[in-house]
C-alpha cells in the first residue's frame, strides 16, 4: 500500500492555510504542481498515481503535491492585475521559503528536488526551477504556457515579468552564473502538437530558441500532432522521462 502523508500548515507569505500531499517514503523528491485551479489532491484522480506507483512504492521518487492559489492569481480574470501578479509572487516565495523546508525535513535521499507539473502546473514548475536552479535539480514541465501575458490580456509589470519565463529568460545574460547551473541540472520541457497545445507549443519553441542561443542544454521535446493537452498523454510522458531524471 502506498505511503501517503498529509501536511496542513500555515503560510506566512500567503496569509492562509496550505496543504501538501506526500506520496512515497523516500527517493528523488518531486514538487508536483496541480493543473489550473487544482489542489494537493489533483494527482489522485485520472489514474496518475497508479501510473507511477512502481516508482513511488519502490523508493525511487517521493511526490510532494502542493495546493495552488491560481483562482486568486492566474485565473482571476476580473481581479486587479497588479494584485494578481503579486499573489503569484507570494506563491513563488511560499514554495521556495516555506514548502521546500518541508521536503528537507522529511526526505533523506540527499537529492535536490525536481519541479513537475502539467498545463498551468508546468508553468509553475518552470518558473520555480528557472528562477532558482541553485535550489532545484531540474524540472519536468508538460504542456505548459510560459508567457504570463497570455493569462493577463497582454498586460505586464515588473512583478509579473519575474513570473514569465519567456521574458526573463530572454534577458538573462549569456555569462550569468545560472547558465552553468542549468547545464548541471535536468530541465525538460515537453509539449504535444495536437488539440489545445497551441500556446504551449508556441512558448516552448520560444524557450528552446532562447536556451540554444545562451548555450543551455535543456531538453525541449515536441511530440506528435496526435498528442493533445490531456491526462492520457501526460501519463505516458512522465513514464518516458522519469528514467532520465533518475
Amino acid at each position: 500500500m502506498m505511503n501517503v502523508e498529509h501536511i496542513h500548515h500555515y503560510s506566512h507569505h500567503l496569509g492562509r492555510d496550505m496543504n501538501i500531499r506526500v506520496y512515497g517514503h523516500d527517493g528523488l523528491p518531486i514538487v508536483a504542481f496541480p493543473c489550473q485551479d487544482g489542489n494537493c489532491y489533483n494527482y489522485e484522480g485520472y489514474g496518475f498515481l497508479d501510473n507511477i506507483a512502481d516508482y513511488i512504492d519502490g523508493g525511487a521518487i517521493q511526490l510532494y503535491v502542493v495546493d495552488t492559489v491560481d483562482v486568486e492569481s492566474w485565473s482571476n480574470v476580473w481581479g486587479d492585475k497588479g494584485w494578481r501578479a503579486w499573489r503569484q509572487e507570494q506563491y513563488f516565495h511560499y514554495i521556495v521559503e516555506e514548502m521546500l523546508p518541508c521536503i528537507y525535513s522529511r526526505n533523506h535521499s540527499g537529492k535536490q528536488p525536481i519541479t513537475f507539473g502539467c498545463s498551468l502546473g508546468a508553468t509553475h514548475a518552470a518558473i520555480v526551477f528557472l528562477r532558482r536552479p541553485d535550489l532545484f535539480g531540474g524540472c519536468l514541465a508538460l504542456s505548459g504556457a510560459y508567457d504570463a501575458k497570455y493569462f493577463f490580456d497582454g498586460w505586464m509589470d515588473e512583478v509579473l515579468y519575474r513570473n514569465s519565463p519567456v521574458h526573463f529568460m530572454e534577458n538573462l545574460p549569456p555569462d550569468h552564473w545560472y547558465v552553468e547551473l542549468y547545464n548541471q541540472r535536468k530541465p525538460i520541457f515537453c509539449v504535444g502538437q495536437g488539440p489545445w497545445e497551441d500556446e504551449g507549443r508556441r512558448t516552448t519553441a520560444i524557450l528552446r530558441d532562447q536556451f540554444n542561443a545562451k548555450g543551455i542544454g535543456a531538453w525541449c521535446d515536441f511530440w506528435g500532432y496526435d498528442v493533445e493537452h490531456d491526462w492520457p498523454w501526460w501519463k505516458k510522458q512522465i513514464r518516458y522521462f522519469l528514467p532520465y531524471l533518475l
